[in-house]
C-alpha cells in the first residue's frame, strides 16, 4: 500500500476506496494528518484497516482514529459498525484488554494548595493500589463474589461500600452491561481475576496526579467541574488477566467455527462469527462480563485513591469526585442513523472510545446540554486532554481515539531508552514518578508514542470531539 492509493477528503481524513481490493465491502477511512498517514504506512495498520472493510455486515466504512497502529486483527484505533442482522462480531475488534478505559477524578484544590503533599500522595497511592504484571491484592475473591462482579460491574462494588451512587451516574453505561453472563466465562479466566479487582497492572496502564493547565472551552469546563490549576487524578486500566483470558478463549472458539458459517477472511486474526449465532451471542455476553470486571476494577481503584488522599491530606480534605469513566476496547449494541434509517449496530471500538454529542440519551443528565466527556491520555510525562462529544462526529459513529498511539514497540523502546535517564528527565520537569521497575519506564517513554498534541489536534479539527481542557502531569504511578 502506498500514499497514492488514498483519496484526500480533507487535511484530517483520508480514504481508501471500496474498489481498492475486490473483497472490500465498504471504503476504509483514516482520520490522520498527512504526516501521520505516511508514518502509518510503515506498519501493517492500514492493511488491517482494509481487511476490516471485508467483514460481513460492515456498515459505511472501516475507520481508524489518529492514534492508529498495528494490532491483533484490527488496527488499534479501529472502529467498525456491523449490522445486527447480517454482521459479525470479532474479538480482534475489541482486543485482549476488554474495557481498558479511563476514569478522571477531580478535586477542589489548586496545585499550589497541595504542592508540598505531592510526593506523599504518590507514595501512598502506590502503596494502596497494587501495580505491575500479575500483581494482585492480598484478598482473593471466591467464585460467588467474582460472578457477582462479572454480572453487576461497578454497581456491585459500590453496593459493598467502594464508592458512591454518583460515581455510577458519571460512568459509561452506569458501570454495567446487563447482558453479561458469568457462566460463559471460563474458570481459568475467573481464577486469573480473583485477586486483581482494584489493581493497576502493567504496560501503558497508569495513575496520574495532574493539573488543569489550559482551558479551551470555559462553558463546558464549568459544566464538567474543571478549572485552571485544579488538581485531578486520571486512572487508566482495564480487565487485567481475566479479560485477556476471555479474549483468548473466544478467539479460539471463533477460529474453530468460521467454516461452519462459510466465513472467509483475509487474516485469521479477524476470526469472527455472526452476531446472532450462538457463538457470537456467547462472546458478547462473556465480553460484557469482562467489561463489567474492568468497571469494577476502576471503581475499586478510585476508592483506594480516595483512601490515600484522605490519609495524606487529612479526613477533612474535600473528596475526589468522578468527572467521567469511559471504555475503550469494547463492542456495544447501539442505534445509529444510516441514510435516514435508524439501525441497530454492533459497534467495535478497539483503542477508541465513544464520544456522544449533546442531547444523546446515554450522556449523563448533568452533561447532556454540552455532550459526553472524552478522556484522551498522553504518554508518560506528556499532556492529557479532556474533550467533549459533538454532532459532527456522526460519520465516525461518534467515536474518538483513546490515546496518543505507539510508534515504537516496547522492545525497541527498552533498547533505545534508558529508564534511569528518563527518570532524571521527568524529574527535571518537576514530574514525580513511582514505578517498581525501570524497564516499565523505558517501555512507556514519550518517544515511543505519537505527539498527543498533534493527535488531539486532528480529533478537534476533524470534528470528532472538541477540546475542553489540557492536563499536565504532576506525579505518575506505574506498574512495571
Amino acid at each position: 500500500m502506498k500514499k497514492s492509493d488514498f483519496i484526500k477528503i480533507n487535511d484530517s481524513l483520508w480514504e481508501i476506496p471500496k474498489g481498492f481490493r475486490s473483497d472490500m465491502r465498504v471504503a476504509a477511512r483514516a482520520y490522520v494528518s498527512e504526516i501521520m498517514l505516511e508514518s502509518a504506512l510503515r506498519d501493517k495498520s492500514l492493511d488491517q484497516l482494509v481487511n476490516v472493510a471485508s467483514l460481513p455486515g460492515i456498515v459505511n466504512y472501516s475507520l481508524a482514529m489518529p492514534d492508529m497502529h498495528e494490532g491483533y486483527g484490527f488496527p488499534i484505533g479501529g472502529v467498525a459498525a456491523m449490522d445486527i442482522k447480517s454482521g459479525v462480531i470479532s474479538p480482534g475488534g475489541v482486543g485482549y484488554d476488554i474495557n481498558c478505559g479511563m476514569r478522571l477524578l477531580k478535586s477542589d484544590y489548586k496545585e499550589e494548595e497541595i504542592r508540598n503533599y505531592l510526593e506523599g500522595l504518590a507514595i501512598e497511592i502506590q502503596k494502596e493500589v497494587p501495580s505491575g504484571l500479575g500483581r494482585g491484592r492480598q484478598i482473593k475473591l471466591d467464585a460467588a463474589s467474582i460472578n457477582k462482579i462479572l454480572e453487576r460491574g461497578a454497581q456491585r462494588v459500590v453496593e459493598q461500600g467502594y464508592g458512591e451512587k454518583e460515581d455510577l451516574e458519571s460512568c459509561e453505561s452506569n458501570g454495567r452491561l446487563p447482558q453479561a453472563d458469568a457462566s460463559l466465562v471460563s474458570d481459568h479466566a475467573k481464577n486469573r481475576g480473583r485477586d486483581q479487582v482494584g489493581t493497576l497492572g502493567s504496560g501503558n496502564h497508569f495513575l496520574e496526579i495532574q493539573k488543569v493547565d489550559e482551558v479551551f472551552d470555559g462553558k463546558t469546563a464549568e459544566i464538567f467541574g474543571l478549572f485552571l490549576e485544579q488538581v485531578v487524578i486520571m486512572i487508566h486500566t482495564g480487565s487485567r488477566g481475566l479479560g485477556h483470558q476471555i479474549a483468548t478463549d473466544y478467539i479460539r472458539v471463533m477460529m474453530g467455527t468460521m467454516d461452519k458459517y462459510g466465513i472467509r477472511l483475509p487474516d485469521r486474526e479477524l476470526a469472527a462469527c455472526p452476531i446472532n449465532s450462538p457463538e457470537g451471542q456467547k462472546y458478547l455476553s462473556a465480553m460484557a462480563a469482562g467489561a463489567n470486571y474492568a468497571w469494577a476494577n476502576r471503581q475499586t481503584i478510585a476508592h483506594f485513591v480516595r483512601k490515600a488522599w484522605r490519609s495524606v491530606l487529612g479526613e477533612k480534605s474535600t473528596n475526589l469526585t468522578t468527572v467521567y469513566d469511559v471504555a475503550h476496547n469494547i463492542a456495544k449494541i447501539e442505534k445509529h442513523e444510516i441514510e435516514g434509517e435508524t439501525l441497530e449496530l454492533c459497534l467495535h471500538r478497539k483503542g477508541a472510545t465513544r464520544a456522544f454529542p449533546p442531547s444523546h440519551p446515554e450522556v449523563p443528565q448533568k452533561y447532556r446540554a454540552v455532550g459526553q466527556p472524552v478522556l484522551i491520555p498522553g504518554s508518560m510525562g506528556t499532556a492529557s486532554y479532556v474533550l467533549v462529544g459533538v454532532n459532527t462526529g456522526r460519520d465516525a459513529f461518534f467515536s474518538t481515539n483513546h490515546g496518543a498511539g505507539r510508534t515504537m514497540s516496547r522492545h525497541e523502546a527498552t533498547r533505545r531508552v534508558s529508564g534511569q535517564n528518563l527518570l532524571k528527565e521527568l524529574k527535571s520537569k518537576g514530574i514525580i514518578v513511582k514505578c517498581w521497575n525501570l524497564r516499565g519506564i523505558a517501555e512507556e517513554a514519550p518517544m515511543a508514542y505519537k505527539n498527543v498534541d498533534d493527535v488531539v489536534g486532528v480529533v478537534h479539527n476533524a470534528g470528532l470531539s472538541k477540546k475542553v481542557v489540557k492536563l499536565k502531569p504532576l506525579a505518575v504511578i506505574k506498574g512495571e
